[in-house]
């Protein structure tokens, strides 16, 4: 295990994932994921977790194998439409990974989900986390209204965003 990646994970607390989202950064982002799910049969999960926790940092575990597992655990892959989205940010790792059920990936391809993490990437950089996360938002819902279009759907998936 690289020792700095355990430091960093070891010395991020939620207290930093609370700093970068708080409470009315998690209010505007759950708006704008209710905006875009009101456009189009999209559903959208956004969850930020600090760090890792041991285990999964002592077996080497990605950003991306942990938010497949996120992804499972919040049952993104459940929706009846296969069109769920989830937005995983690492913040201990500074990773954003997008996991797309297959309905939507078949559709608009890996390319499309790079772009989007690159550019909220790009953002965290520059410590504009709230904007790039909804900004990161607003291209899902161009990327879903253009496969998935039309208004009227139940929600299925919570708007609410998550801090693990």
């Amino acid at each position: 295990m690289a020792f700095k990646r355990f430091l960093r994970h070891l010395l991020t607390t939620r207290r930093a994932a609370r700093r970068a989202f708080p409470p009315s950064a998690l209010d505007a982002i759950e708006r704008a994921i209710r905006e875009v799910e009101a456009r189009c049969h999209g559903e959208i999960r956004f969850v930020v977790e600090s760090a890792l926790d041991m285990g999964p940092l002592w077996q080497q575990q990605s950003p991306r194998e942990r938010a497949l597992e996120v992804f499972a655990l919040h049952r993104v892959w459940d929706t009846a439409e296969n069109n769920g989205i989830l937005l995983y940010v690492l913040m201990a790792d500074h990773a954003v990974e997008l996991v797309c059920d297959r309905g939507i990936h078949a559709r608009a391809g890996a390319e499309a989900w790079e772009t989007i993490c690159r550019n909220i990437e790009h953002a965290f950089r520059e410590g504009r986390y709230e904007q790039g996360v909804i900004d990161g938002i607003a291209a899902l819902g161009a990327t879903l209204a253009r496969h998935y279009p039309g208004a009227e759907r139940s929600n299925e998936l919570p708007d609410r965003p998550y801090v693990m």
